[in-house]
This record gives C-alpha cells, structure tokens and sequence, in this order.
C-alpha cells in the first residue's frame, strides 16, 4: 500500500458529506488538505477539525460553476499549498422534479455546476499534474449517471456526462502518469440525499455513509502507480 503522506490534495465540496470524509481520511494519512466550497462558515468549522490531524489545511470559497472564480482560487491554493498532487471533484447539487415541470434555470443550474464545474476545475488543476508527469484525478459520479430514472432528468444527466467526460480524459492522460478514475456511489447519507427526501426517516445504519466512499477513495490512491481503478460502484449490502 503506497503511503500518501506529504501529498497535497483538492477537494471540492470540502466541508461537509462525501468531501468532508474524504478530507479528514486524507488528512489521517499526512496528507496536505484544500477544501472548498461556497459556506465559509461550513468550511471554516471543517477546516477546524482537520487541523487536529497535524497536516497543512486551507479552505477557499468559491462556486465551481464560475470559471473567473475557479481559475483565481486554484491559482491561490497550488500557490499556498505549495503543489498539488490529488484532486477529488466532489462539488455537485441535484434537484428532483419532472422533466416537464422542473425549471429550465433549475436544470441548467444543475448541469452547470455538475458538468461544467467538474471541467473548470479540472481544467486549472490538470496543468500543474502534468508538469509533475504524476497525480490523481478522482471524479464523484453516481449510479443515477449509469442509469436513469423517473424525476432526475437533470442529476442524471450531469453524471452520464460525468462519466464520459471522465473516461476521455483517463486516456489521454495515463501517458503523463495522471490517474483518473470515476466513482459512481449509490445513495449515501448525506445533507443532500436527506434534504431531497431520497432516504426514509429514522435509523440510517444500514444506509452507506460518507465514510464508507472515503475508503474506497483510499483504496483507489495507495495502489502503485502501475495500477489504476478506472472505476467503481458503491452500493449498500441493505436493498
């Protein structure tokens, strides 16, 4: 198992849910952590937490749907942290509602932060891994971006594009020894997945918990360089 200490990491969607896992696993491993997001008071209180580990932490707001802004505070971060080696895109939003009574705003909304967020950020980390011929690119699709379903034309539709955009980009960059791989989780418990009333009320133990992702994102980056998760679905035991 390849150690991760002193490696730098981005992760979008930082301070709470899937990111915030994901975070303080990285952190427990020595690894230097950015996360961002758009609630600095969310990010704030994360970053608080994540300094107990004994690691560099920084946090930086902004909203990945804006290119002016992601291409400021990318610059900021590599600049501060000193390098980047790890870039989780974990930033996303979902709405539901049928495709005919959702709001063209609401399903462009959704598009622009899923899609083209994921592209901005990328966009602006890719260069500095390329430089270094090595990193670690880790998309957060979902299953719902594998299949669709009834009233989450918008979500899905940002996670197939996920998926494809993701795949392309693996192969043209596996030459610079830049590792892409692209998740796709089934429901986990989230502020998200609980707001939208995607889970039932009372205990969620049996429900994948944002710790469980995390792992599987540490699985993925201590394989040895000659090996890559491509991809990979996370489902819970409990149908």
């Amino acid at each position: 198992m390849k150690s991760l200490e002193n490696k730098k990491a981005i992760i979008t969607g930082g301070g709470r849910g899937l990111g915030k896992a994901t975070a303080i696993a990285l952190a427990k491993e020595g690894v230097d952590i950015a996360i961002t997001g758009r609630n600095e008071e969310v990010l704030k209180k994360t970053a608080l937490e994540l300094e107990d580990y004994g690691v560099k932490v920084m946090y930086s707001v902004f909203d990945v749907s804006n290119y002016e802004e992601v291409k400021k505070s990318i610059k900021h971060i590599v600049d501060t942290l000193g390098s980047v080696d790890i870039l989780v895109n974990n930033a996303g939003i979902a709405a539901i509602g049928s495709f005919n009574d959702m709001e063209v705003s609401q399903w462009s909304e959704i598009i622009q932060t899923n899609v083209m967020g994921m592209y901005y950020v990328t966009k602006e980390v890719l260069p500095y891994l390329i430089r270094k011929n090595e990193g670690d690119i880790i998309n957060v699709s979902s299953t719902a971006g594998l299949n669709g379903n009834a009233n989450v034309s918008a979500y899905s539709a940002s996670k197939f594009a996920v998926i494809g955009m993701s795949e392309s980009l693996m192969k043209e960059v596996r030459k610079n020894n830049i590792r892409v791989n692209t998740l796709t989780p089934s429901t986990i418990e989230s502020d998200m997945t609980i707001g939208l009333g995607m889970l039932n009320k009372g205990s969620y133990e049996n429900v994948l918990q944002p710790g469980d992702f995390a792992e599987l994102i540490l699985a993925g980056l201590k394989l040895p360089r000659r090996a890559m998760l491509k991809g990979a679905s996370l489902w819970s035991t409990n149908p």
